[in-house]
């Protein structure tokens, strides 16, 4: 490769990584403060919480990278040809393939990190993510006993306590249980510590009132007591059956599944459907790279728009995607819907193949340019009669 090709080469990576961090950034901003109450409501560090959400980045990158590659190679194309360098460079004799060539080393790079992604690193990013949710879930029990806050240990579940003493007594309790919607029930305590033992984590009251209310009740039923526990074991860090998901599986998991996995032996629709997805994953960065080469990778002079092309850039890129997404969904039921992306891609590629050796740029048709045109003065009409 030439110094004309690592440039190129250099600048579509060197941009590639600016948008696909600008990108991932973005997204997971959105997708963690969703989850901020695990900061907030439940007592977790700032620390703990970047790094939890923090392990739902590889799954996004699976996603993002084959975008953000299609980005990059659309702006360098589109710099060399404003600096009219495409130019220069055909007029000079270098063939379509030869500036082609940085570009294809560009995503095959890529792809070799998309691989590792789909097979590895994001499995094993959401196995973690799990891990650290079990943690949190366990570190409840500590979070209960900060005084002076009302803390949702789950959904319809509120736990509030007046005051903490050093020898760990529980002062002035507060539960309010509505989690069976058919019935209200609230704790009132003394006080209350909480016990472990080989039954499980139980809250344990004293000198207290539990108040249960009906849905078909009008008045609730009020019991006094002096001993009353309540089970917290499954909010406690014991050791529980972990099912994995489809996307939790390694690749070769998915590729040879366990002949006695529940999950595989009720429903192998899933699993076939996301071992085809891990499997074209790394396929797309390559397809989208041909095409965005074939669309914008002629030589044009300055005075031919390039607009036709980069929106039929996007079309291509968005057909072809959707195409392997709809696979995977029909593809759980019916497995020779799978096949779908498989030819999209096939026939996708062939075609811009065909487009970049004969190295002419695709044009819009005449009879679509006269159309647009004719549109565009129809509503600068109407814009200047009104």
């Amino acid at each position: 490769m030439g110094s004309i090709g690592r440039y190129i080469l250099r600048t579509t990576l060197g941009a590639f990584l600016m948008i696909l961090v600008s990108l991932t950034a973005i997204i997971w901003v959105t997708q963690a403060l969703r989850d901020i109450d695990l900061m907030t409501s439940q007592g977790q560090t700032i620390l703990a919480f970047i790094g939890i959400t923090s392990l739902i980045i590889p799954q996004l990158v699976l996603v993002i990278a084959p975008i953000a590659l299609v980005i990059a190679v659309a702006h360098v194309l589109n710099k060399l040809a404003t600096d009219s360098e495409v130019i220069v460079m055909n007029a000079a004799g270098m063939s379509p393939w030869r500036l082609f060539r940085p570009f294809l080393v560009a995503a095959l790079l890529v792809s070799v990190m998309v691989a590792f992604v789909a097979a590895y690193l994001s499995p094993k990013g959401l196995r973690e993510l799990r891990r650290w949710a079990a943690d949190v879930r366990a570190d409840l029990v500590t979070n209960i006993v900060q005084p002076g806050r009302f803390t949702a240990i789950e959904r319809n579940l509120v736990f509030h306590l007046r005051e903490r003493t050093p020898d760990g007594q529980l002062l002035g309790i507060f539960l309010d249980d509505r989690r069976n919607p058919g019935e209200e029930i609230t704790l009132l305590a003394e006080r209350g510590e909480i016990v472990e033992n080989e039954e499980g984590t139980f809250l344990l009251l004293g000198h207290g009132s539990l108040q249960r209310r009906s849905s078909d009740q009008a008045d609730p039923a009020i019991v006094e007591f002096k001993r009353h526990a309540f089970d917290l074991s499954q909010f406690s860090g014991q050791t529980q059956a972990i099912t994995l998901s489809v996307r939790e599986l390694y690749l070769w998991q998915l590729l040879w599944p366990s002949p006695d996995d529940p999950t595989y032996k009720r429903d192998p629709g899933p699993f076939r459907a996301e071992l085809h997805d891990r499997l074209t994953a790394p396929l797309y960065p390559l397809a989208f790279v041909v095409l965005a080469f074939a669309w914008l990778g002629a030589p044009r002079t300055t005075r031919q728009s390039r607009a036709f092309s980069a929106v039929a850039t996007v079309l291509a890129v968005t057909s072809l995607r959707l195409a392997g997404f709809a696979s995977m969904v029909f593809g759980m039921y019916a497995p020779a819907m799978l096949a779908l992306q498989y030819v999209a891609l096939v026939v996708f590629v062939l075609l811009a193949i065909k487009a970049i050796a004969q190295g002419t740029a695709i044009e819009m048709p005449p009879w679509l340019a006269e159309r647009i045109t004719a549109l565009t003065e129809r509503m600068a009409r109407r814009a200047t009669a009104s």
